[in-house]
């Protein structure tokens, strides 16, 4: 992985796919490459790092047809060699892939007996083959590429271009995404719909196990065995104004400021005129029917499950269990008799969570998706969905994601709680308390430099730090501690206080930065014996505490809000403190090493 874009019949196809590259740089990625092709001529391009570094070298590259590719390392290192695109033995067949083919060395070894290889990839192991079927086996290029794909296991989106016929792409997919685009006279392919939004807003969805012929002028649909599948266009609701930074330095910095904004687009989307909750029937009858929901995400998606569980809980009458997505593809527990799955995932894509779909479905077992991307995958295959209404977000980092799942699954609880009586549903005003959440972070993004002087202080120059809370603020620091460590490289780890005696004090030593969450009134005196113990051995404390429970001395104090809504606003100023301390440190905000934005293999 990481992202494909891809132009047939279009005179500038070099412009098209280096910006679609552009667009797809928020997905993590550590070298790309462009292949074009026009009449007699081609130009195969590669550079390792930015696509800067790639755009200055296709200087006279010019052509009709092209496919381009942003790779995220996972076989072999980032080097020009293993960089997409790749060639076959000859050089006639040019291919991209994300994915992870699984058989790939299997492949190398029966089929593909003295070719050469320039780099260690599975993706030059496809290429070769489907050139091996066609220039040694005689194949047409649709045939060769069939049985290849025939033989092929594992994950992947490919895009295939023949060097003797520029007017044509060859795309496949299984598990991992894939689009063609529409253009006027012209069309596109692309990983995800961001990469073209400039060219089009209208798409066409390949289901797995498809190949598609694309050319200028048309787009024909077939399964693997040459059965011609009909499928309609969609329109993209996208905005290319949302796509951009605009005066912001980073973009992550731009999420952060949006998270008030997106609270009041959750209102509106899911009330009515009167300012009552409405959600889909057919979801709150899902989980009325269920006797257990399972909540299924990975990262910081597993950490808005985590702050949504007791809400749920509550208001649905319903016990709510967490699964970490990677482990529940191969390790299904035994499950109650009328589960529910809910999965919740920024991007709608993320390759372990829709392993665990495929199976839910297999076996009949309800689901409702809870995602940012409309037309996604997860949303796509799901029995329901809802939307988050957040707006494209573009830094590595998930900040209004991860805030705007919390508030959807509260009109969730709010909704199912109101069908079935609960009274706390009933009392519960989450549209006024969601309006004071967006205050309280309003407030919060106004303390800007007094929680960056805080920082620089605490994290300049540290190896390590610890956040702790207990209850819902245990839930916030797993949270808080990923994005702390994800972008600043800071070896952060989220403990819940009261455990600290049971073994993770003994990692405080002098001057271990530790940051303490305290929002709940029963517990936030606990929380508070705890910084006592850590604070004893050495430790540099910052705390963050909701007004209710402050007290002077506390760093920074919050506005009060409610507790099934607190996850929210107090996982704000985490957010910013991961922000200044990622600057401090010099590092790139948005594009942290090794990490991608959309997790598109298992």
């Amino acid at each position: 992985m990481c992202g494909i874009v891809g132009v047939v019949g279009n005179t500038n196809a070099t412009d098209i796919l280096i910006q679609g590259l552009e667009k797809l740089e928020y997905r993590g990625y550590d070298s790309a490459g462009i292949f074009v092709l026009g009449g007699t001529e081609n130009h195969l391009v590669k550079a390792v790092g930015r696509i800067a570094e790639l755009s200055a070298k296709t200087a006279g590259v010019e052509g009709t047809t092209g496919i381009g590719h942003t790779r995220w390392a996972t076989h072999g290192k980032p080097t020009e060699d293993n960089a997409h695109p790749h060639r076959s033995e000859t050089g006639r067949f040019v291919l991209v892939h994300n994915g992870v083919i699984e058989n790939y060395l299997e492949i190398k070894e029966e089929y593909l007996a003295g070719h050469h290889f320039k780099g260690q990839t599975d993706t030059e192991i496809a290429v070769h083959l489907i050139g091996k079927f066609a220039e040694e086996d005689g194949l047409s290029v649709l045939e060769a590429f069939k049985k290849a794909l025939h033989i092929i296991r594992g994950s992947y989106a490919f895009a295939l271009i023949d060097s003797e016929n520029p007017d044509v792409i060859y795309v496949a997919k299984n598990k991992s995404p894939l689009l063609i685009g529409l253009g006027e006279g012209y069309n596109m392919v692309c990983s995800d719909a961001m990469a073209m939004i400039r060219e089009t807003n209208q798409y066409m969805e390949i289901h797995d196990q498809e190949l598609v012929i694309v050319k200028a002028d048309s787009v024909e649909v077939q399964d693997y065995d040459g059965n011609r599948r009909e499928r309609v266009s969609y329109t993209a609701e996208l905005d290319l104004s949302d796509i951009g930074k605009g005066t912001y330095p980073y973009y992550m910095l731009k999420e952060i400021d949006e998270q008030p904004t997106v609270m009041r687009k959750l209102i509106q989307a899911y009330t009515d005129e009167a300012g009552q909750v409405v959600v889909d029937p057919a979801i709150i009858k899902a989980v009325q029917d269920a006797d257990r929901i399972y909540i299924l995400a990975a990262g910081t998606s597993y950490h808005a499950g985590f702050a949504s569980k007791k809400m749920l809980e509550e208001l649905t009458d319903t016990p709510v269990e967490l699964g970490i997505s990677s482990e529940w593809g191969y390790g299904m527990p035994l499950l109650s008799k009328k589960p529910l799955f809910i999965f919740i995932s920024q991007s709608g894509e993320t390759a372990d969570s829709r392993q665990v779909l495929v199976k839910a479905n297999e076996m009949g077992i309800p689901s409702l998706t809870v995602t940012n991307v409309p037309g996604s995958t997860l949303s796509r295959e799901a029995n329901h969905t809802m939307l988050l209404h957040a707006g494209p977000e573009i830094a590595v980092a998930s900040t209004k994601a991860y805030t705007a799942q919390i508030a959807a699954l509260a009109f969730l609880a709010k909704a199912v709680g109101e069908a079935n009586g609960n009274e706390k549903a009933k009392a519960f005003d989450l549209v006024h308390e969601l309006s004071i959440v967006a205050q309280s972070i309003e407030s919060t993004l106004s303390e800007k430099e007094t929680i960056d002087a805080k920082v620089r202080d605490l994290l300049e120059t540290t190896r390590n730090a610890f956040y702790i809370g207990r209850g819902q603020d245990y839930y916030v620091a797993m949270e808080a501690s990923l994005k702390l460590k994800e972008i600043s490289y800071i070896q952060c780890e989220g403990f819940a206080a009261g455990e600290l005696k049971h073994g993770t004090i003994a990692l405080i030593e002098e001057g271990t930065p530790v940051l303490a969450l305290l929002s709940d009134p029963v517990l936030a005196n606990h929380t508070r014996g705890n910084i006592q113990e850590v604070a004893a051995r050495g430790a540099k404390v910052l705390t963050i505490a909701e007004e209710n429970v402050a007290k002077d001395t506390d760093d920074i104090v919050l506005t009060t809000v409610h507790p099934y809504l607190s996850p929210i606003s107090m996982v704000v100023p985490t957010q910013l403190v991961a922000y200044f301390a990622t600057l401090h440190r010099g590092l790139d905000v948005d594009k942290p090493r090794n990490l991608a934005k959309s997790v598109t293999v298992e």
